[in-house]
């Protein structure tokens, strides 16, 4: 049986491209005389997975505006890229500096004595947090407690202690946040309502725009292994994925996709440039348990069937196998014989 090599030039959702066919021997001198290959690698035994890689963007989660909660001019407003913490300055209006609190609901209201709601409970979980109400109650409700807490806390930053605060003082977002870039300058005027900066969270993500033919692979929840622009890789989870296709900006290319937003394992430990490069690999099927060789084993035997050329014990004898999945420059095979830790011929390097 006369056999060829199969020259791959892609492997695809379990599909082969074949490009070339060479008879064994005719390369190499080596193989004409003895018969067997120049190179061998081991058939392998274990779980073999099918990925996409798919390039997106490394970047900040939640992006959101800032509005102004005062009428004024201002005097000062923190730097784009910049993270400011619970308490940290975000901006100030006339000298006075608004002040970042965690919280879900917006400030919206002065809030003062008698006061209930959500955000009056946000209110009290920060001054517990900062030291200024330690005995405050995690309730809805302004008590004269709050009051004084608030007070304590005004005189920490120099500023008149009314009892009452509002959004002429604080802001309120989840967490921490990185100013992305300001929208107003020193000296501007500004009023309540007026867009100041646009922020993001501190946690770096992936954005993606995946084609609807690969959705599948984008499984909520799912692990993925990141490579970052500066060559390292980091491991990620899937945390979002968008429900409605759209098409891009890109006038040649109106193939649907959907958004997907990528978190990492250990984000503090991630690095790069905003906006820069970050390529995905996104898990597809895995096949467990399974033998495998290099792609470049796989010889096209004459009757249009696949085989392998096992080495052993100064040998070679071709071996017919059945293919399954492609993955990771790999084949997974089938065949008379085979086990893990068999050798077979692969074209030299």
């Amino acid at each position: 049986m006369i056999a060829a090599v199969v020259t791959v030039a892609a492997v695809t959702g379990g599909g082969l491209a074949v490009t070339g066919l060479t008879r064994p021997g005719t390369e190499n001198s080596t193989e004409q005389r003895t018969g067997l290959p120049a190179a061998t690698a081991p058939i392998e035994q274990g779980d073999l997975v099918s990925s996409t890689s798919i390039d997106g963007t490394l970047g900040y989660s939640r992006e959101s505006k800032l509005n102004a909660g005062a009428a004024g001019t201002l005097t000062w407003i923190a730097g784009g890229g910049s993270t400011v913490k619970r308490d940290g300055r975000l901006y100030a209006v006339d000298g006075r500096d608004v002040r970042l609190m965690y919280g879900t609901e917006p400030m919206y209201r002065v809030l003062r004595s008698g006061d209930k709601g959500g955000d009056v409970r946000q209110l009290k979980a920060n001054l517990r947090a900062l030291g200024y109400g330690s005995g405050l109650a995690d309730d809805e409700t302004f008590t004269p407690g709050t009051t004084n807490a608030v007070k304590r806390w005004q005189k920490a930053h120099g500023v008149a202690q009314s009892g009452q605060v509002g959004p002429e003082q604080i802001a309120f977002a989840t967490g921490p946040v990185r100013v992305q870039g300001a929208e107003a300058a020193v000296g501007d005027r500004t009023a309540p309502g007026q867009k100041v900066m646009t922020t993001t969270s501190s946690d770096r993500v992936v954005q993606l725009r995946v084609k609807v033919s690969d959705a599948a692979l984008a499984k909520d929840g799912g692990a993925v292994r990141v490579e970052l622009p500066d060559g390292t890789t980091a491991s990620g989870t899937v945390s979002s994925v968008g429900a409605t296709a759209t098409t891009g900006d890109d006038p040649n290319d109106k193939t649907p996709r959907i958004a997907v937003t990528v978190t990492f394992d250990d984000p503090g430990r991630v690095k790069g440039i905003d906006k820069s490069p970050a390529t995905v690999k996104l898990g597809g099927e895995t096949r467990r348990n399974v033998l495998s060789v290099p792609v470049g084993a796989l010889l096209a035997l004459d009757d249009g069937s696949f085989g392998v050329q096992v080495v052993d014990g100064g040998t070679a004898r071709e071996v017919r196998v059945r293919l399954g999945m492609f993955a990771q420059g790999r084949v997974e095979i089938a065949g008379a014989g085979l086990r893990s830790g068999l050798r077979v011929g692969v074209p030299s390097t």
